[in-house]
């Protein structure tokens, strides 16, 4: 027994060092392998040898990242301060120039976006900020994403999840937006009395045109004042009646 101590301790020494140099990979990990610090290749899934002191290993997730960007101050165009927030959705597609190009990918990712962020919301007016979403996700996408690519990094998408304003201003756009009611409800009231007015128009050109659709029209009134409960009634008379005793009767001849 006392000859095989001399034997274990190299062979629990192999062990070891077996032991230390596999790397299993999952399906959606790479590892980006260096030999003596030069970059030797992209090795994975599954299992990886790699020999210690000699060979080092840097796992990549390819996986979708969620990236919550941080909240930002941003000046509107038409100077109005809000506070922005979005998060971010991108993946590595290259594992070895996310490594290689730059020093953590997921740090300059998240400082990219963020001034990205205030660069592209900063030449939009308030109004676009909040009815234009949708395209301003789009723009900050592909900003992003044309200078990630360097990085290996494919940005999937953009949103824009809080647009925050001060107490301030939400007052006044509540007033804004009161104003905005007022004005169309005048509008709509005033096309009213414009196509009222025409119609009545209208009315007054048949009934001139016609006596005696003016004087049905006559009898139609005094038969709805009938109907009421007044007790004085007032009878209208028609308009020629009424000029023929106001216009001045000429001298009478006299007979020769």
């Amino acid at each position: 027994m006392g000859g095989l101590i001399p034997y274990l301790a190299p062979l629990v020494i192999l062990l070891l060092i077996l032991g230390s140099a596999i790397r299993i990979l999952p399906e959606y990990e790479r590892g980006v392998l260096f030999f003596l610090g030069r970059f030797q290749g992209v090795k994975g899934p599954g299992l990886i040898i790699v020999i210690p002191g000699i060979q080092q290993m840097t796992r990549v997730d390819l996986r979708v990242i969620t990236l919550d960007v941080p909240s930002q101050d941003v000046i509107s165009k038409d100077n109005v301060t809000v506070r922005v927030n979005a998060v971010l959705y991108f993946r590595v597609v290259d594992p070895e120039r996310a490594i290689i190009r730059v020093e953590d990918f997921g740090l300059a990712t998240s400082q990219l976006a963020q001034t990205t962020l205030r660069s592209v919301l900063g030449k939009h007016d308030l109004d676009e900020m909040l009815s234009e979403r949708d395209k301003l996700n789009s723009d900050i996408q592909e900003i992003i994403d044309a200078q990630t690519e360097e990085w290996g990094i494919k940005v999937a998408n953009v949103e824009i999840k809080h647009v925050d304003l001060n107490e301030s201003m939400i007052r006044a756009i509540a007033r804004q937006a009161e104003a905005e009611r007022e004005r169309r409800a005048k509008v709509i009231h005033a096309e009213g009395e414009l196509q009222a007015s025409k119609k009545l128009l209208e009315a007054a050109q048949v009934m001139s045109a016609d006596s005696g659709a003016m004087q049905l029209r006559y009898l139609q009134t005094l038969a709805d004042m009938s109907n009421g409960n007044a007790s004085t009634i007032v009878f209208p008379l028609p308009v020629d009646m009424i000029q023929s005793f106001m216009t001045p009767k000429g001298p009478a001849k006299k007979d020769g």
